[in-house]
């Protein structure tokens, strides 16, 4: 039988009694077929609208509600139920899964569906700056909800932050249990936020994180499901921890195969660097040249090798075989870098140590000093597309040393053949020789033949380098047969007459790249045999002097071009010379220098043609009219009486002299045609 519904505003009829075996029977089908509780509420309802003296209407009404809270407890222990199998299900994630966003993920989608919930996130504490950060959101609208802070000391984060325990509220935007944050209320007004549950994620009694769950309508949660969020919350909290520790063991074990990769590596480099330190002390021993020991460090260290003076000139290098860079081909001593390098070999002399120097189209330049006896040897330079690891920068430097032991060797055997060749040369030059035999051996064994005729060189370096150019020249020169050496700081050198042009162009090459114009010489004519020497030097020493009185710089000049100038001049100072040469033939220059004219070199060729104007107009091309014509300018400037003989004779020697000086003047810096008293 089934029970009439009342109709609101009615007065229902008394109905027709019934047993109540129907209603039992009613209530007990509804109970199987899991009827929701509005349908109790409707039964029950109807019931109660029955008349009061209907028989065991009380009973019924009881047995109603009996049903009812049986319906509830069976809803009861299927929350339950659910909360049980999504604990398990969690459970099992935490032994399942090994990625945390996705397990973490799980855990708030969970949480959501099993409360119906709209809206669950999970934050974690950076204690860094203090603030929750949401890690992982579901059922969210607005954007910035995933994006989301809080900090310790406001909202529901703060107060379970403070009490470690869970905390409800069933309208959060009005609650004024705690402090509200501005930007975190804006974020739950885009979502509808209405009610909220927050539960602590708590490990060894901190808490490291939150896990909220919110409507949007107004809402009361029961203590089975705050209870059931807590023990998510607790996974949650197990998951990050071991999240944590399991990304703390890896970097361990990271950092044990780095550790192990870094020995194996180490012990590599000993032995490589064990190796190379056997392998040149090898080459050192057997006597090796520095090229072989240049090719075989460029080799170990794979790049380019230069070994420099101590005028950072290279005296050897050597490239590795598959190495490619140009950067040592490139190199000059007075480059665009020689400060850069200057500087490196400085702090390389001052530390031990070799620096970086510099660094050009992708390479780098290491340095280092070698050191040996008193003084700098020079230096050795590396280059390679990147820099190396410290046993290879620790074998580069033991190298130079090896490189040092060669470099000091050489300039042992050196200074012992300089030696030789100061006491030939100063035997030859000196007035006293000493006896012809003994001499002529002494110069075989450098390849001299004094029985042939000889030609003398000597040559001024500013600032004092003759002996650094000897060095330079000995190791150098490819010409037979000359013996050099500084004597009483001038570069001294005696060669067969026939090599005497060749060997003043090879030495004014090497003085130009050294030394730049700050140079001077005097080569001798030939002499016929070795007793000539002495004489031929005493000369020599007059020109130069006059040379460098004349201020003449980057020229070696032949004797015969200074021989008479050496008698006249040779006790004149450079003032002497300046005003000599202004008092004959100044207004001259002058005039060239001021109009652009040649007077001064038409004078000479007339006087060096015995003043025959036909045969001077030829050789310069103009016509004998034009000759003329320069020639009675040349009277109005230096006088009427400028062809008289010995008038003809002081002139046409101040204007030999006026050829030599000009022939210098660029290196002086002075114009041509310019009078006046060269520099110091």
């Amino acid at each position: 039988m089934t029970l009439p519904s009342p109709v609101p505003g009615e007065t229902m009829a008394a109905p027709a009694p019934y047993p109540a075996e129907s209603v039992v029977g009613e209530l007990l089908a509804l109970l199987n077929g899991n009827a929701p509780a509005q349908e109790f509420a409707t039964r029950l309802a109807a019931l109660e609208a029955l008349p009061d003296a209907m028989a065991r209407k009380q009973g019924l009404i009881e047995l109603a509600r009996m049903a009812m809270a049986l319906r509830n407890r069976l809803d009861q222990h299927e929350q339950r139920e659910r909360g049980m199998l999504a604990v398990i299900e969690s459970a099992q994630d935490l032994s399942a899964r090994l990625d945390l966003p996705e397990l973490l993920k799980a855990i708030v989608t969970r949480a959501r569906d099993l409360l119906r919930a709209h809206l669950c996130w999970l934050t974690i504490y950076d204690a860094a700056i203090g603030e929750f950060k949401v890690v992982v959101a579901d059922g969210a609208i607005a954007t910035r909800t995933g994006r989301m802070t809080a900090k310790r000391d406001r909202g529901v984060a703060g107060i379970v932050m403070s009490t470690r325990m869970p905390f409800s509220t069933p309208d959060y935007l009005h609650d004024n249990r705690f402090t509200h944050d501005a930007d975190l209320d804006d974020i739950f007004r885009d979502e509808g936020v209405g009610a909220l549950v927050g539960v602590p994620l708590i490990w060894n009694d901190d808490v490291i994180g939150l896990l909220f769950v919110a409507d949007r309508y107004h809402r009361t949660h029961t203590a089975l499901n705050v209870s059931i969020l807590c023990t998510l919350a607790t996974h949650a909290a197990v998951a990050i921890h071991n999240a944590k520790a399991f990304a703390d063991a890896q970097a361990a074990v990271e950092r044990a195969d780095l550790a192990r990769a870094e020995l194996e590596r180490h012990a590599r480099d000993v032995q490589a660097a064990v190796e190379a330190h056997e392998q040149l002390t090898s080459l050192l021993a057997r006597g090796a040249s520095l090229g072989e020991l240049c090719q075989s460090i460029a080799q170990l260290l794979q790049g380019s090798i230069l070994v420099l003076d101590e005028a950072l000139q290279v005296i050897g290098g050597a490239d590795a075989p598959d190495y490619t860079g140009t950067a040592a081909r490139r190199y000059e001593p007075y480059g665009a870098h020689s400060a850069d390098l200057t500087q490196a070999l400085r702090e390389s002399r001052r530390a031990g140590r070799s620096t970086i120097a510099y660094e050009s189209d992708g390479e780098l330049c290491r340095g280092i000093a070698v050191i040996g006896g008193d003084g700098v040897l020079g230096a050795v330079l590396l280059f390679r597309r990147e820099d190396m690891r410290d046993s290879f920068v620790r074998t580069f430097e033991r190298s130079s040393s090896v490189i040092g032991t060669v470099l000091l060797s050489q300039e042992r055997m050196e200074a012992s053949k300089s030696r030789a060749v100061s006491e030939l040369l100063r035997t030859l030059v000196s007035p006293r020789q000493g006896e012809p035999a003994l001499a002529r051996d002494r110069a075989e064994r450098f390849g001299l033949d004094l029985a042939r005729p000889l030609a003398l060189m000597l040559v001024e370096l500013d600032p004092s380098g003759a002996g650094f150019m000897a060095r330079r020249l000995r190791a150098s020169l490819v010409l037979p047969g000359v013996a050099l050496d500084e004597i009483d700081g001038v570069l001294t050198l005696v060669c067969g007459a026939a090599h005497a042009e060749a060997l003043r162009a090879a030495v004014e090459d090497h003085a130009r790249r050294a030394v730049g114009t700050a140079y001077r010489g005097v080569v001798s004519r030939p002499a016929h045999g070795a007793a000539e020497l002495p004489a031929l030097y005493a000369a020599l020493r007059r020109a130069l002097a006059v040379v460098g009185r004349l201020g003449m710089r980057g020229r070696i000049v032949a004797q015969n071009e200074m021989a008479v100038y050496s008698i006249l001049f040779e006790t004149q100072d450079r003032a002497s010379l300046a005003q000599f040469l202004d008092t004959a033939i100044g207004p001259l220059v002058d005039h060239d220098r001021k109009r652009g004219t040649d007077l001064a070199a038409t004078l000479l060729a007339y006087l060096d043609n015995r003043q025959n104007a036909s045969v001077t107009a030829a050789q310069l091309g103009i016509h004998v009219n034009t000759m003329r014509q320069r020639l009675a300018s040349i009277g109005a400037l230096i006088g009427a009486v400028w062809n008289d003989a010995h008038r003809a004779l002081e002139i046409h020697l101040a204007l030999r002299l006026w050829t030599l000086d000009v022939a210098g003047a660029p290196a002086t810096g002075r114009p041509r045609g310019s009078i006046q008293a060269p520099p110091d």
